[in-house]
């Protein structure tokens, strides 16, 4: 089937390059997927009796407007490189996967107090630590942007020659995405060590997250600088390596993390002290009980007697 379209979208409705037409499809459904669990989300916001969970909405629904940012972004990669989708790849790929990561970073953090039995930080705190840890990429993507493509258009140029220069530049500035990822990992493994059990099922949606997106990170990052050189499909194969990573990684945002923590959020809390004290050893709990009473009561009696046969 041939498309009468400008070359640069010819892979949004060719039925030779079938990627373009499957990928555009599972973002747009992803695209209305989201949106429906955001809908979701401010429709169940009343029925959350628990503090802990309530302080988590806005922070969710960030995570989802970034969810919903990589979705779109999929079809930057579908139209062909040029000067126009190029920055809008080099900025949007690492400022929405900072803000995803940054959400889940902050959530676990959280996990790792309550799972304890503490409060953890508060819905204002979270949210300006996710502000801060997102406006980092957000620096580095403009700089690089503003200062080096600006003066460097060639490099959105799809016939430049050095174009593993370009994706090694790609790469790079997700460093920072990088690392945000490793320690939201530990911290997912961290929060989930703890005498509170409810708890524990937040923190492993969030441990099997980013054990799935590191996975996918791995292999597209292997195949964009690596993968496609030695298979020979060098660079056809790099804008579908990357379309198919941001669809990837989206669904496994909904999937595994958004969709389980919408079906725990109305449910109720078991009491997390009980748990704490049933794990602590026998000579290490606080006994409070109408026995203890008995006894410390007598204990004074006996020593007011005393004092005042002394006397």
């Amino acid at each position: 089937m041939s498309c009468n379209v400008n070359d640069d979208y010819i892979f949004l409705c060719s039925a030779a390059a079938a990627w373009g037409i499957v990928l555009e499809t599972l973002a747009a459904a992803g695209v209305v997927f989201t949106i429906s669990l955001m809908l979701a989300l401010l429709i169940i916001v009343p029925r959350i009796c628990d503090n802990a969970k309530r302080a988590l909405v806005p922070i969710q629904f960030i995570f989802l407007i970034g969810t919903l940012g990589i979705f779109g972004l999929t079809f930057a990669f579908i139209i062909r490189l040029n000067r126009q989708t190029c920055p809008t790849r080099f900025f949007l790929f690492g400022v929405l996967f900072a803000i995803c990561f940054s959400c889940l970073l902050v959530h676990a953090s959280k996990l790792v107090r309550l799972v304890r039995g503490g409060l953890g930080m508060s819905w204002w705190v979270m949210l300006i630590t996710v502000i801060a840890l997102s406006f980092v990429q957000i620096i580095i993507a403009i700089l690089y942007v503003s200062i080096y493509l600006g003066r460097n258009m060639d490099q959105c140029d799809r016939t430049r020659a050095d174009l593993v220069a370009r994706n090694i530049d790609f790469v790079l500035i997700l460093i920072y995405v990088l690392a945000l990822m490793a320690i939201t990992f530990l911290v997912s493994m961290i929060s989930m060590c703890g005498p509170c059990r409810y708890w524990i099922r937040h923190s492993a949606h969030i441990y099997v997250t980013m054990f799935f997106s590191i996975a996918i990170w791995v292999v597209w990052i292997t195949m964009l600088l690596r993968g496609n050189v030695s298979l020979g499909h060098f660079p056809n194969w790099d804008d579908p390596v990357r379309a198919i990573a941001l669809v990837a990684n989206g669904w496994v945002f909904l999937i595994l993390y958004m969709v389980p923590e919408l079906c725990l959020m109305t449910r109720h809390q078991p009491d997390c002290a009980k748990q704490i004290n049933q794990s602590q050893p026998h000579l290490l709990r606080q006994t409070v009980g109408v026995d203890n009473q008995v006894f410390s009561q007598e204990d004074l009696s006996q020593g007011r007697i005393y004092i005042i046969n002394f006397l």
